[in-house]
């Protein structure tokens, strides 16, 4: 590796900050600190201003993106400038160009209020075709928010190979070739079909009564913990599946049904899901229900 800091300007568009927060609850900053040169953050104080680093002509290594995109001068500007001309200039000196969260990569949220101008960098959802229509440079990192470290790990990896494997939608396999319901520890419920009949229960499986998108959702969030200690599903709560193109959904904490039957996880065909579900379903696991009933007396 490199013993020269890889430089990086965050550039936010659309957004909530929240990348920025989780961001900044990475666990080991110092190690981060003394390897990256965070040239311009919004959040942080800095010895550049973002008029100097706008009007300068240096490249840098990392160009981080948060916020969805827009072309539309009436939707975003950046301290009196047209969004688009700041971003533009910007990516044009960039080495890589990272996308950190659901909104930089598919248009999120915001997406949702204008589909004809508001995107993510190359998708509008999962269409091909975002802010800018093709881009080599450009890997999606989403989440809602990005998890710390798939992003720093990202970089770290980029410092010192200077590529990533990415799947179709840009995303770094490393991270997302996993699905988030690896890892839950409810999985034996999901298996044997032992529903949790309530958010915050530690007992029981979300994906049949309150629309866990777990077994659909590319995210290592069971095996990476968040803050070192959980996850949605760890603290009762169903995936969100808010790494995926087609987040948010309309229906959250809902279970998705065609003809009363669950959405088919993803790899497996409908008729094999069903047929085992169906076997699963008719046996009564007495140990994993008490276990259910032990946890709603305390």
């Amino acid at each position: 590796m490199s013993k020269a800091k890889s430089s990086i300007v965050w550039l936010q568009g659309l957004t909530c900050n929240g990348n920025s927060h989780s961001f900044l609850n990475y666990s080991h900053m110092e190690s981060f600190a003394s390897s990256f040169d965070m040239l311009y953050h919004p959040l942080l104080l800095g010895d550049t201003s973002f008029d100097a680093i706008l009007q300068s002509d240096t490249p840098f290594d990392f160009l981080i993106l948060e916020g969805a995109l827009s072309r539309d001068e009436d939707i975003i500007r950046k301290f009196g400038y047209p969004f688009h001309k700041v971003l533009d200039e910007l990516a044009s000196r960039a080495r890589y160009i990272i996308c950190a969260g659901s909104c930089a990569s598919f248009g999120g949220i915001f997406r949702l209020k204008d589909e004809a101008k508001i995107t993510g960098a190359l998708f509008s959802g999962k269409s091909r075709g975002g802010y800018w229509s093709e881009k080599s440079n450009v890997i999606n990192i989403p989440g809602c928010p990005v998890h710390p470290a798939w992003l720093i790990d990202t970089l770290f990896l980029l410092k010192r190979e200077a590529k990533v494997s990415l799947d179709e939608f840009l995303r770094p396999k490393e991270i997302f070739s996993y699905l988030t319901h690896h890892g839950c520890l409810r999985n034996e419920y999901f298996e044997w079909k032992v529903d949790s009949k309530q958010l915050g229960e530690k007992e029981g499986c979300l994906f049949y009564e309150y629309g866990c998108q777990g077994p659909m959702t590319h995210a290592n969030c069971n095996k990476i913990l968040w803050n070192g200690v959980g996850s949605k599903t760890r603290a009762g709560s169903p995936c969100l599946g808010c790494t995926e193109f087609d987040f948010p959904k309309m229906k959250l904490y809902e279970t998705q049904t065609n003809m009363s039957l669950p959405q088919t996880p993803f790899g497996i065909s409908k008729r094999a899901y069903y047929s085992l579900a169906g076997i699963a379903k008719s046996f009564k696991i007495e140990r994993l229900e008490r276990k259910l009933i032990d946890e709603k007396d305390n």
